[in-house]
């Protein structure tokens, strides 16, 4: 594998898939739903961190959402396994999103 050297902000990695940043959040948060090193904490200040994908992470995240995509199960699946909070769901099922 070679080295990463760059990586992307999940606010830019939701502009560019097109995709509510809030449900890119959710599933990031726990950093087993994507391989191990594609999901990468960015220290912005003493307390301050953001998180930030590699290419891989939004290669994974692509084929992850199109998957979820395939029929209304399997998106309700995805947001009943990676969103918590009932309001963001509950949104994110009805089609209406920040992106």
């Amino acid at each position: 594998m070679a080295p990463v050297t760059h990586v992307h902000s999940l606010a830019y990695v939701a502009r560019i898939l097109g995709e509510d940043v809030e449900l890119l959040e959710a599933i990031t948060d726990n950093d087993d739903n994507l391989d191990y090193g594609d999901i990468i904490t960015v220290w912005t200040g003493s307390e301050e961190t953001m998180t930030a994908l590699t290419d891989n992470g939004i290669d994974a995240l692509r084929d992850l959402l199109a998957d979820a995509r395939r029929s209304p199960e399997a998106w309700q699946d995805l947001l009943q396994s990676f969103v918590d909070d009932p309001d963001l769901r509950a949104r994110l099922a009805s089609g209406i999103t920040h992106a």
